[in-house]
């Protein structure tokens, strides 16, 4: 097998990686000559150097709070990945499951869950509990649609194709319906991952004595603005992280999925 010339794979990795840090470097530097040439308030926009200031000033804190963010989100996300990937095996393998299902995880998903908290904070009190169970149920619902989905809509013509071969439903279910449904999982992993952020983040912002959303509105009600953008900073650090590591997942378990 003949080996890849240098430009090549020079250029591929160019693509792969140098034009995203490019693209991240050319903001934080539009954004820093926008605040000094425009000499914007701190209190309005701080500079990203401000920002990276405060961040080092204050790192034993951050690092304290986003463990607390990161902990929270991981074990909601754990839980939705659970119950999730179970709902929507069930809801696709069986129509009247699905017909049943189906609406009322529609119409849960349309309750904003910033207005699910209070209920959780009554029942749980203030802390770690809600946080979990906020990410769990902002994270749960685009797994089960999306490997629901899957199942539900492989192709007549190959059900019918397998049946006539003699393959059972459970047959079908487990060695077409399951393959087919991992790329459609791994793609809804990507995004309830930043979206079990947003949940942990709400509920730490509304009933939590630890955490990034907690540091935040603390740090708004002392106006000290650099603080609170070093807080999304580290909120979509983190989330970036976790949509890496699934990606990569996804690209070693099903990379026959794609071209």
């Amino acid at each position: 097998m003949s080996k890849q010339p240098l430009s090549t794979l020079f250029i591929s990795t160019l693509k792969d990686y140098g034009l995203p840090a490019a693209v991240f470097v050319g903001f934080f530097a539009v954004w820093e000559l926008t605040a000094r040439a425009f000499t914007i308030p701190e209190f309005v926009l701080p500079a990203p150097s401000r920002i990276f200031e405060v961040m080092f000033a204050n790192l034993a804190i951050i690092l304290r709070h986003s463990y607390a963010t990161l902990e929270s989100t991981v074990i909601g996300f754990g839980m939705s990945i659970v119950f999730g990937l179970a709902l929507g095996l069930a809801v696709g393998y069986s129509a009247i499951v699905y017909r049943a299902v189906y609406p009322l995880l529609v119409a849960f998903n349309t309750i904003p869950k910033v207005a699910i908290v209070p209920i959780l904070v009554i029942w749980f009190g203030i802390g770690k509990v809600p946080a979990v169970l906020t990410a769990f149920l902002i994270s749960f619902f685009p797994i089960v649609v999306n490997v629901a989905i899957a199942l539900a809509t492989i192709e007549p013509e190959i059900r019918d194709v397998l049946r006539s071969l003699g393959a059972s439903k459970g047959q079908i279910f487990t060695k077409i319906g399951i393959p087919r449904s991992m790329p459609y999982f791994f793609g809804s992993l990507k995004v309830a991952s930043t979206l079990a952020f947003v949940g942990a983040v709400i509920s730490e912002s509304v009933a939590s004595n630890e955490g990034t959303g907690y540091l935040m509105i603390a740090a708004s009600a002392r106006f000290d603005v650099p603080l609170v953008f070093t807080g999304l900073l580290v909120i979509s650090f983190l989330g970036i992280s976790l949509f890496i590591i699934f990606a990569a997942l996804e690209k070693r378990l099903v990379s026959w999925a794609y071209r």
